[in-house]
């Protein structure tokens, strides 16, 4: 089996980049993290809930109750969170050689 190659096109390769953009991937990677992070830990705390008492949202809370937790965890981190991003970005920078 043969494969096409378009003769007179040939691809650059991309160029790495900069350091300010390294350091912003870092950042929301390290606040994608602590999120990640605290969605588990909130989910846990619904673990072993009934939804299905006369206030309840009955299945629909329990099928979307991981939107709740994702939701929750996303607004933590945005507020501040509860200081996991900052170690685990230091960490991620210091193995880029970005310190």
């Amino acid at each position: 089996m043969t494969s096409a190659v378009t003769p007179g096109i040939v691809s650059a390769p991309m160029a790495p980049p900069s350091e300010d953009v390294q350091r912003r991937r870092i950042a929301q990677a390290a606040q994608d993290f602590e999120s990640s992070f605290l969605s588990v830990m909130i989910s846990q705390m619904f673990t072993g809930l009934e939804a299905d008492g006369p206030f309840s949202g009955g299945s629909g809370e329990a099928t979307f109750r991981s939107f709740l937790s994702d939701a929750m965890a996303r607004q933590i981190t945005r507020s501040g969170g509860v200081g996991l991003a900052a170690p685990v970005q230091a960490e991620m920078l210091k193995l880029q050689g970005l310190t």
